[in-house]
Formats: structure tokens, sequence, C-alpha cells
């Protein structure tokens, strides 16, 4: 097996904080979610997390003009050059403080950065190698307190900076001679955000309080003067200019910048701001702050978004409203508007929300909320197309792993989640939760079919449901009982006693009615299901059980136990097989506020979920720490550990703590830092009714609290404090060469298939393993020799086949082709291949995904194209028959009508047989 697992997508959450961008093309969003940044692309509903994270949490992300550079940020003032082509990290830098806010100049070539209460303005990293990708060039001192944000003017000549001490500074990028720096005031409150208007100095500035100033400027931009040099520059620049001079034939007016010297009275004159209009927002109570702004130049289109989840859509100058809509009930973090000016992008770090409004047509291009509080538990649907996943918040989210997004969301529960799981046929979601039910949903209709509930009120703490989809079971929190269902009619079949503590895990054997029940009474209980739900066996543990799990093929049982130990089960003969230590492998970290070190903290962790691989031969395990660990069940022994997370803005992440947080006083951990902060808490004066005392800050402890295989071997999935991370192999990157000697080479493939040896080609591009040589073989055979060629195939070399067209139905468009291709091997070899079916079924899981997959979305189109033509023909008919009512003497029109009428039936009942045709081909 391979586990060469690296990390793929990060779902479950889809804004944290920060600032949202908008790609060049105008087609993707850039959420910084956590320490990582995610793209969503638009255009193909798609959602990517960049491989890539920061040891804080993302503050701010700097976009470049054209696109193919990001500086993201964190919290600690770390920064990293990413390249957004080849998603790759290109350099590191440290701003030595905490960044608000960055922005590139419209023309690429420097970028400023606001820290602390001065902003400093860098030459951005060319497309040339350089040492150092970061060169300081200015540094502006003005404002009095922290700045909070930037803008350019289109010919990158000048910058504005916005601060909290109400006021607005406008500085030159260049040694200007008539504008150094100008201070505008005019606020009662910190500036949000602050604009120019398009080719000129004009600007408008916009505070928390909701008040809008609009400043006219009296020189346009092509009126600034670039300030004469002095000292050595002068000297070195009149060198310059005499030996031009003396090379030139003829006397020439001297030029700064191609403008010809400024006379007398225009170098006296100087740069001046005078306040135009002030408008104010339409606010709705104290609480109404304006927390984010945005503006279009070209289209003249400012956004605001409040503290009370409200937006405002304004032309400006004019200031007249557009459109007013409130989104939430939170505080919408950042605002962003793509290059078109169509598509707005709001970010609600409250809510964890991300929307993308279209707000000519109002209506929603993009909606995702993740959960709200952490998430428990998931689970894989069998063709592992989908995820559905369960939190404290008491919403069950199906998620799709091709795209990244969620597309339902039930809420019906309302207290926590604490278990999700599929049925065998995938469309049927069953779930426990806290709140005393257990609730089954249809993926069909997307509702709650079923609700089963216990004789009396009892917590629900896991969730089980048998192979053939009939029995459900759920384990009791409070009354130590394992209660049973049916699922066809909702009924109460039986309650199972005997367990002395909490039901801590459920699990249904595989290939028997057999259940499987772990708690934390030491044992765990094995019930048959056939006879009359009697205690089969009772396994005796050394600890508390926290989880179990059977091999997918039944034989074997997991557990894991308190005492951070996993045994290994006979289920048939209730003997262990054997048992692996994990203490020294959690490796917990230390808690801020701890007394112990993590050392002898790790005593007290263990694991608390469990998984098996697809073929049976690993298992996963993880719990409260940030590493996931992946064991040889035969072996026994650590094959990989995975670390899930870098984040220290979690809890528990660090071995040893800062001692420089440590004071006579006590830990300065205790201490709410964020006080103050526009999304801290604020402590009011005493009878001051405005904050909320109840909001505090804390660090969320980093966990691992449910693990699952992919049912096609090539992922796995984790919920976690960060979200739901998914793992997948990346075999694009990795050249595994299979039983390769001097003689196969790609030219002698090539040379094989020109002379029509299809069969010696194949087997030759996969021992080379590379997949486009392979594709190239493939895709050389005529379709009317597959089933020769198939037949001439090794045994090993089947399977390989098998894997490789599993993966070519993701992207391929040779549809016909490839299933030509598995109905042959499928059919030729596979009496062969049952003896092996435990290893293949991986692979068989992962054909049927894709196929799966193409058959819905060609079924859909076939039955929109039949019912299009069926609504055709009775259109067709209405009309024949209108025509004929009103002309009834015309014989020879109504013959034409009645034959254009049995020639559409006939191809329509072709059209039929042919999609029938496609559909028994994908089916089998």
């Amino acid at each position: 097996m391979k586990f060469a697992y690296r990390f793929s997508n990060l779902l479950g959450t889809v804004y944290r904080r920060g600032n949202l961008n908008f790609t060049c093309d105008g087609n993707s969003v850039i959420s910084p979610v956590g320490n990582r940044v995610t793209v969503f692309d638009l255009k193909n509903n798609k959602s990517d997390t960049l491989p890539l994270a920061t040891r804080f949490n993302v503050k701010c992300v700097g976009l470049s003009p054209d696109g193919r550079l990001a500086i993201i940020v964190d919290e600690g003032g770390a920064a990293l050059l990413v390249s957004l082509v080849c998603r790759s990290v290109l350099h590191h830098f440290h701003f030595k403080g905490s960044v608000h806010s960055i922005s590139f100049s419209p023309d690429g070539r420097k970028f400023v950065v606001t820290k602390g209460h001065i902003a400093q303005m860098y030459h951005a990293p060319g497309k040339k190698r350089e040492f150092n990708a970061f060169v300081l060039d200015k540094t502006y001192f003005g404002p009095y307190d922290e700045t909070t944000c930037i803008d350019w003017t289109d010919d990158s000549r000048c910058f504005v900076v916005g601060s909290k001490d109400m006021s607005t500074w406008v500085f030159g990028a260049e040694r200007w001679d008539n504008l150094i720096y100008y201070a505008l005031g005019g606020h009662k409150d910190a500036i949000v955000a602050c604009f120019f208007e398009s080719s000129s100095l004009d600007l408008y500035s916009i505070s928390q309080d909701g008040a809008l100033c609009v400043w006219q400027c009296d020189t346009p931009p092509e009126g600034l003067r670039l300030k004469a040099p002095t000292g050595w520059r002068a000297d070195l620049l009149q060198k310059d200019q005499e030996e031009e001079e003396l090379e030139e034939a003829g006397e020439r007016e001297t030029t700064v910048q191609g403008k010809a010297m400024p006379t007398e009275e225009e170098r006296k004159g100087k740069v001046k701001y005078s306040r135009l209009a002030k408008y104010f927002f339409n606010k709705e109570g104290d609480f109404n702050n304006l927390t984010a702004a945005a503006y279009h130049k070209k289209v003249h289109l400012l956004v605001t978004g409040f503290a009370s989840g409200i937006f405002h859509l304004h032309e400006l100058p004019e200031f007249n409203l557009i459109h007013s809509l409130s989104i939430s009930d939170q505080r919408i973090s950042s605002v962003a508007i793509n290059s078109s000016g169509d598509w707005i992008a709001f970010g609600c770090s409250g809510l964890g929300q991300l929307l993308v409004w279209e707000w000519q047509s109002e209506s929603y291009v993009l909606k995702q909320q993740g959960h709200f509080n952490s998430m428990v538990s998931l689970a894989y649907s069998p063709d592992g197309q989908y995820i559905v996943t369960g939190g404290d918040d008491g919403k069950v989210k199906v998620w799709n792993t091709l795209s990244g997004f969620c597309f339902i969301t039930f809420t019906e529960h309302s207290s926590g989640v604490t278990g999700v799981t599929f049925t065998a046929t995938g469309y049927v979601i069953v779930t426990s939760s806290l709140d005393g039910t257990v609730r089954a949903f249809d993926l069909h209709r997307y509702r709650n079919f079923r609700t089963f509930t216990s004789p009396r009120p009892t917590q629900f703490s896991c969730v089980a449901v048998d192979s053939s989809g009939e029995i459900v079971s759920a384990g009791a929190q409070d009354s130590f009982e394992i209660f049973v269902w049916s699922m066809q009619t909702g009924r109460l079949l039986d309650v199972l006693s005997g367990h002395e503590g909490p039901i801590s895990g459920l699990c249904f054997n595989p290939m028997k009615s057999i259940l499987a029940s772990a708690s934390w009474d030491k044992t765990v209980r094995l019930w048959d299901m056939f006879d009359s739900w009697r205690t089969k066996e009772t396994l005796t543990l050394t600890s508390d059980a926290l989880a179990v799990t059977f091999r997918p093929d039944g034989a074997e049982l997991a557990v894991a136990t308190l005492n951070s130990q996993i045994t290994f089960w006979d289920p048939e003969n209730a003997m262990q097989t054997g048992s692996i230590e994990g203490r020294h492998d959690l490796k917990s970290g230390r808690k801020e506020l701890d007394k112990i070190t993590a050392k002898h903290s790790a005593k007290g962790k263990a694991f608390t979920t469990l998984c098996y691989s697809a073929d049976g031969q690993s298992v996963l395990a993880g719990g409260m720490s940030k590493f996931v660990c992946l064991y040889h069940v035969r072996e026994q022994i650590l094959m990989k550990r995975f670390e899930l997370s870098c984040n220290l803005s979690l809890d528990a992440m660090e071995e040893f703590l800062n001692r420089r947080k440590m004071t006579e006083f006590g830990n300065l951990a205790l201490i709410d830092q964020d006080t103050g902060e526009e999304d801290g808490i604020a402590i009011p004066l005493p009878g001051v009714r405005k904050g909320d005392m109840s909001s505090r800050h804390f660090k969320p402890e980093i966990r691992v609290t449910s693990l699952r295989f992919s049912p096609t071997g090539r992922c796995w999935a984790a919920t976690s404090t960060e979200g739901l991370l998914i793992f997948s192999l990346d075999a694009q990157m990795l050249f595994d060469p299979y039983e390769l000697d001097t003689s196969i080479t790609p030219g002698r493939v090539r040379e094989a298939l020109r002379q029509q040896e299809f069969t010696r080609a194949i087997l030759m591009a996969f021992r080379l393993n590379e997949r486009t040589l392979i594709q190239e073989a493939l895709e050389a055979v005529p379709w009317a020799e597959i089933e020769v060629i198939s037949a001439s195939l090794p045994e090993l070399y089947v399977e390989k086949l098998l894997e490789f067209l599993a993966s070519s139905f993701e992207v391929s468009r040779h549809l016909e082709f490839y299933l030509i291709w598995t109905q042959k091997l499928l059919m030729l070899h596979g009496p062969k291949l049952k003896s092996r079916a435990g290893q293949l079924l991986p692979t068989v899981q992962f054909l049927q995904k894709g196929i799966q997959r193409h058959l819905d979305d060609v079924a859909k189109l076939c039955d929109w194209n039949r019912y299009s033509i069926q609504y055709a023909l009775a259109v067709s008919r209405q009309r024949g028959t209108k025509r004929t009512r009103e002309a009834p003497g015309l014989e020879d029109a109504e013959m034409s009508d009645e034959d254009t009428e049995t020639s559409d039936e006939d191809s329509l009942h072709l059209l039929g047989g042919a999609e029938d045709r496609g559909e028994d081909m994908m089916l089998t």
C-alpha cells in the first residue's frame, strides 16, 4: 500500500478573518481560512486550498495586478511570497510587527504595508531571481494611531492611508515637489476605507460612524512635479546632463520625466484639497457601525458593510442609493468587488460565511458557510463522491469531494450532532444527536423522512447502520443502553442492556449481522442481530474503550482505549491478536495554562477515533493531538505520522512554553489581549450600556474528532479544529516504475505502436509507469481490437489498467472508449479476479465512483433532451390539428404533417433506444 498522502483540500470552513480578493480575471475569490488560503473558482464551481500554511492565522492578503503573485501576512507579521501559478512559496519575510493591510501599486512595481502608525513602501519582487525579494524603499510617518487602509492612484504616483486617529494622509510615491504629504480631517471616528477617484487625485474617506467625505484636489495627476535632487545626487545628475549636452548638437530644453522645467510661479503652487460634501449612511441603533467598504472606480460603485449584517450599494459622487440588503445578523468583516464590477464578495467572520452577490440580477453566485462550532463526525458515501459532516451546532452538511462545496444543509437537530453515517445505497444519511433523536435524511428529496426516538429522553453518542440498511442502532450516553430500530417502519425493535458505562462507539460487521459496541466500562460486546439480539461475546479490555471499528472484510476488530493503546481482536474466537502502544506517537502539545509539561500531559491523552484503510492492511488513528498516525496492522509499526496543522493561533501546539509570557504576577495568557480591537471585547465604563461583556476570545485546542478513509483508498479525511482536511495520494509527482530494465524506453513504446504491436506497447508503458505514455498507448488501440488485447493481458497488468481507467474517468472526454475497455476487462478477467476481491475492492470502488458520476450527468442531459423533444412534438401536433381545423380541404398538407409526425416519433424512439443503450453500457 502507498502511504505518500499529501494535503489536498480544506473543506468545512470558507472564511475566518482577513480581507477577500478577486483574481484579475474576476472569476475567482481568494479567501483566508485560518492559516491557509482557499481559491474559490466561481466559473467552474470548484474550491481549492493552496498547499501552504503560515504559522499563525492569516491577517491580510495582497494580490499583484497581474494575478501571478500574492503576499500572505499572518498575525505575527511573517509574510509568504507565493506564486499562484505554480502554487508554491517563493520567499519568506518578517515585517517585525503586526500588519493591518497590504496593497500593490497598479503598475506592480511597488507595494505598501501599514504597520502600527507608519506606512512602509517596498519594491515589489521582480520577475528575475533576486537575493532579497523585499527591499524597503521609504517609510512614511504622520498618523498618531494605527493605520487601517490603503489605496493607490491609477498611475501609481500617490497613495492614501487611513488611520484610527480619524485622519487621512495622502503621500507621494516619488519625491514630488508640490506634494510631500497632505493630512485630511473632518471625521469623528476611525477611518475604515479611503479611495481615489479614477485618473484623479480626488478621494473619498469613510469612517466607522457611517460618514463619507468627498475631497476635491485642485491639481491633476499630471501636475505633480519631481523635486530637484540635492547634494551628491544633484552633482551626479549635473555631470550626466553635461555629457549628454556635449554629445548632442544644438540646444534643447531641460526636461524632467518628459515635462518642461516648471516656472517660478508654478513651483510656488502646492497641491490643495477641499471638502466638497459630507454624507451620512442610514444607521439603525448604536451598534450599527460601518465595518467594511469597497469601491469600483470604473462604474463608480461604492459597497459598504455594517456590523448588523446590512450592506448598501451607492453610486458616487452623487451618493445615490442603488440597493440595500441584510445578509445575516453578524458583522460584515470584508468586502471585495471583481474587475468587471458585477460580483461583490462578503465575508462574515462571526458565522464563517462567504457570499458572492451579483447586484444587477440580485442573485447569489456563491453562498457557503461552514459549521459554526467544531465538527464532530464525518462519513464517506459508498462511491466516495460525497462527505457528510456533523457539528456541535446541530447542523448536518453534505460536501461534494470534486467541487469542495456544500450543497445541502440539514438543520432539524436542535443540539449537537454526535454521529453520522451513510447506508449501503448511499442515498440515506443517518445521524444521532444529543437532542435525543436519531434522524434519517433522503438525498433524493433532501428531507428528513424518519425520526427515531427512545421511550424516555436520552442523549445519543453514536450511531450505526447495518450493511442492508434495514437496522439502525444508537448508543446512549446517560442510560448505558443500545437502541435498535427498523428503517422501514421506524419502530423500536429492542433495547440492548448490559453495559455499565456510556456507549462510546458502535460498528456493524460489514459481512455479518453482528454489532460491536464499545463502552467506558472497559468492555466491547458483540451482539448477534439474528439471534434475538443476544450478547454473542464480551471482550474485556484493560481500560475504557473510546472507539471501535471492523476491518472491511469483517475478520478483525480494532479498539482504541483510554491508555493510548490500540488492540486488535479476532471477533470469531474472541481472542486478541495484537496491540499497539501509541502514547509516544501522539506527541500532544502543552496548553498555555497547563501547570505540567507536554511530556506528562501526554499520559492523559489517547486515540479517540479509528479507521481501517480500504485494503485493511493499515489503520488510521487520531485524538487529542495535531498528529494522525498510520499504523501497519500485521507488523504493528508506525508507517507515517501526518501533521494536520502548524497554526500557533491554536492551543496545545507547542511542546514548550514561552518563558517571556511568565511574569511574577502570573501567565500573560490570562489577560485578554484583544481588548479594544474592532472584533475584540470592549470593556465599557460604569453606566455605559454599549458593548457585549459576554464575548471573550479564546484559543481553541487542536484535536482530531473523526477519521475516515475514502472507499476508493485514494484519500482520507479528518475533522479537526481547523475544519475538514483531505489528504490524497499525489500520483502526478511520483515516478513509480514497475519491473523496469534498460531495454524499455518511450521510443521503444512508440515503435511498437507504429508496428501495431499494441499489447507489447501497453505492457512496456505500464512498466515505465508514465501516465501520458500509458494514455498514448491505450488510445492508439482501435476499438474493434480492444477485446483481443484485453484477453492477452497478464493478470498483474489488469489491476494496473483498471486503476488507470478509474483515474481517467475523472478527467478524460473519451467516455465510450474507456467504458469499452472497462467492460471487456471485467468480462474476460472477472472470474480470475474474484480470488483477490479484497485487494481489488478499492480499485473497483474508485472505478464505480467515476462511472456513477458520468451516469448522473449523462442521465440528466438525456432526460432534458427527451423532454424537450416531447414538448416540441406536442407543439407541432397542436399546430397541425389547428391547421387541419382551419383548412380541412388540404389533404396533401395533412398527409405531409402526418408523415412529419411519424418521422419525429421514430426519431424520438431511436433517441430513447440510444439513451437506454448508453445507460446499460455505463451500468455494465
